[in-house]
């Protein structure tokens, strides 16, 4: 603890410093000494990883009920301010095995499997591979990577991401900008509704957009998932992920290679292939049932109280790496400590404003991100608030470190109205909205505010820009590429005496700004008209859906 406040006090020295000069663009009510202080606290090695089902989580969530206790906000769901998700942790074994015909892989090394099956062990015993190029069937884009075959009794073997991100042709899919077709979350998902035995990823760390040592911490030690009613008996019976170099090997032996295979499923037309091989394999489990809450606290509005406006952030992280030495404690200070503290932050410029917002601010902090999305999933499942009735929705997730930038990102940008009033308010900073740079990484899809949109709820998820107003644009870039190779899901991702806050918090005081505005006016924002999820929004507030 004596580390941890020491660490705090020269971060606060550093952030209010820096913070001196920003003059009108930071708004009084935004702290920045409530927000390094969250961020110090919640990524200390006394969190212990915040990992959902550990004393890291009891911690956490402690932590956030006692601080929006302290700011007087109401429980967000009845009178608790905990929304329990059912969870299952399902912990593979070490001694899991796979065969490619001749081909044996180890675990870590060269493959990560896993079931998602709930049974002590299981196996998979010759089952033919079928090379279903980036696995999609898509209707309505004229794409299907299964047609002609049956699937059951087999195994696929899968390209990340989406083909028009291997052919960077704009017409086809959205060219570089990963749809959801190339998530891997996806991918096992097509595979189940095809009925296959087994699925396997083949990893490759440009499409994908992280190294290989990024699957083995993420997808090794306890599994975290919510359970279906047949126990996920549903699922393909081992799933996982090769590295491209198995995968390579694999395809050679069939007389093919990895760059020919990602070309060919890059083109219309491609057909699933059939390869000489089997797979061959077997892990076994131990099953832990429990719950992991999202919390939830609420803002009551002063004149629209059965109307809501949303802040999210995660709370999880990846808790302790599973089978190292050293430093074994996944901090997660970026991801997501910024965006959860964040959420606090926010809170308690809210919980000062007066007066009180018209519409209700909900601030919700979700669990199991990490594992897929699975708080936030539940939580638009089993909504408090109505869905129709929630007015926009704004996610922080992993608020980049770095000084003033002269431009703010939007994931996923084109997508809504949330864009309109995001381009007011960073012209009030001098700043101006671009979309992000790597759309071809998904990242729309993998955070929370996804799920929020997939049921038509406008939701906005921003980033710092790229164009640092000090260093430039190069400078920010590498800075960012750095983070991703060193320390995204690694033990390193910590908080540091000096690590300069200022432009998250000039990202903070632009949320504030939007949902201050939207909090009191009578719109409801709307997704633009080419989005894929305007139509679920028009149902939803003709009263079709929750």
């Amino acid at each position: 603890m004596l580390r941890l406040q020491k660490v705090l006090l020269l971060c606060l020295v550093a952030v209010v410093a820096g913070c001196a000069g920003l003059g009108a663009v930071q708004a009084p009510l935004i702290s920045a000494e409530e927000y390094a202080r969250h961020i110090a606290t919640l990524s200390a090695d006394e969190f212990e990883g915040r990992k959902p089902g550990t004393a890291g989580e009891r911690k956490t969530v402690e932590y956030l009920v006692d601080e929006f206790k302290k700011l007087g906000l109401e429980p967000g769901n009845g009178d608790s301010f905990l929304q329990q998700v059912p969870i299952v942790e399902i912990t593979a074994g070490s001694d899991a095995r796979l065969q490619l015909g001749s081909i044996d892989l180890k675990y870590m090394q060269d493959m990560v499997i896993w079931t998602k099956r709930l049974v002590p062990q299981i196996a998979l015993a010759d089952s033919p591979l079928v090379f279903v190029g980036h696995g999609v069937v898509a209707p309505e884009l004229g794409w299907n990577d299964y047609a002609g075959v049956d699937m059951r009794g087999k195994t696929a073997v899968i390209l990340i991401n989406d083909p028009g991100f291997a052919t960077n042709d704009p017409q086809l899919f959205r060219g570089r900008a990963m749809t959801y077709y190339g998530r891997w979350t996806y991918k096992f998902e097509e595979a189940m509704r095809q009925g296959a035995a087994g699925a396997l990823i083949i990893h490759d760390d440009v499409p994908a957009a992280y190294p290989w040592d990024t699957v083995q911490n993420s997808w090794s030690g306890p599994q975290l998932d919510t359970v279906a009613a047949d126990g996920n008996a549903g699922r393909a019976a081992i799933e996982g992920w090769i590295t491209r170099a198995a995968g390579d090997a694999l395809l050679r032996q069939n007389g093919l290679s990895y760059e020919q295979m990602l070309q060919a499923a890059s083109r219309p037309g491609f057909k699933p292939i059939e390869l000489a091989q089997r797979a061959s394999g077997s892990l076994s489990n131990a099953i832990r049932r429990s719950n992991s809450p999202n919390v939830i606290a609420r803002l009551p509005g002063s004149k629209h109280p059965d109307e809501y406006v949303f802040y999210m952030a995660h709370w999880d992280h990846l808790g302790r790496a599973f089978g190292r030495s050293g430093d074994t404690i996944f901090n997660g200070a970026l991801d997501n400590a910024t965006g959860t503290s964040g959420l606090l932050t926010l809170a308690k410029a809210y919980s000062e404003l007066r007066p009180r917002p018209e519409r209700t601010i909900v601030f919700l902090a979700v669990t199991l991100e990490e594992s897929g999305l699975l708080g936030s999933a539940y939580y638009v499942a089993n909504p408090v608030y109505p869905l129709n009735r929630t007015v926009a929705a704004f996610n922080m997730d992993a608020i980049s470190w770095g000084g003033p930038t002269k431009d703010v990102t939007v994931v996923g940008y084109g997508a809504s109205e949330l864009e309109d009033y995001l381009v007011r308010a960073a012209r009030r900073q001098d700043r101006v909205v671009q979309p992000e740079p790597t759309p071809e990484n998904g990242f729309f899809f993998r955070s929370d505010h996804f799920n929020f949109a997939k049921v038509g709820v406008p939701a906005l998820y921003i980033k710092l820009g790229v164009e640092d107003r000090e260093k430039g644009a190069e400078w920010a870039k590498a800075r960012n590429a750095e983070f991703t190779l060193k320390d995204y899901h690694k033990p390193s991702d910590e908080f540091r005496p000096g690590t300069d806050l200022r432009g998250g918090l000039e990202d903070l005081n632009l949320l504030f700004d939007i949902g201050r505005q939207i909090a009191n006016e009578r719109r409801f924002p709307q997704w633009y008209p080419q989005s894929e999820f305007r139509a679920a929004r028009d149902r939803s507030l003709q009263g079709q859906s929750r």
